[in-house]
């Protein structure tokens, strides 16, 4: 009885060559018609990114006008923020938590312009290509918009 069930079990265990193969292709097919949709997930999550960040050297000019009366010149740029600039009185910063200036998503500085064309003050990250103007992840992230 007992080299029979044995026998049974042998013969009944793993899988066979055609069923891996079917397997095999049901999880590439999954993985082609996924991946692409994730893929085009990372371009969002770094223009949210990009667009979040802005808002953040937004609240801290704010604050820091409100210290100082004025917004950073053009050339004391987002480091106004974080180091107090010669001639500014009532500074109190670092405006920024981590005192540093982050660079966007792609590695590049963001571009401070003060007085700005479409503000105050406009602050532009120029997407994945570093270059004005584009589409999907190559598209600007504008303090603006």
């Amino acid at each position: 009885m007992k080299n029979r069930l044995k026998l049974r079990l042998l013969k009944a265990g793993g899988f066979t060559l055609l069923e891996l193969l079917i397997v095999m292709i049901i999880i590439g097919l999954l993985a082609a018609l996924i991946g692409p949709k994730m893929i085009g997930r990372v371009g969002e999550s770094r223009q949210t990114v990009a667009k979040q960040q802005i808002e953040g050297f937004s609240s801290a000019l704010e604050m820091y006008k409100l210290d100082t009366a004025k917004y950073p010149t053009r050339e004391q740029g987002l480091e106004a923020l974080i180091t107090q600039p010669s001639g500014v009185i009532n500074w109190k910063g670092s405006y920024l938590k981590k005192k540093l200036i982050p660079k966007d998503p792609w590695g590049n500085n963001y571009i401070y312009t003060y007085p700005g064309e479409h503000g105050d003050y406009d602050i532009i990250s120029y997407g994945a290509d570093g270059k004005s103007g584009g589409d999907d992840e190559e598209k600007d992230v504008l303090s603006w918009e």
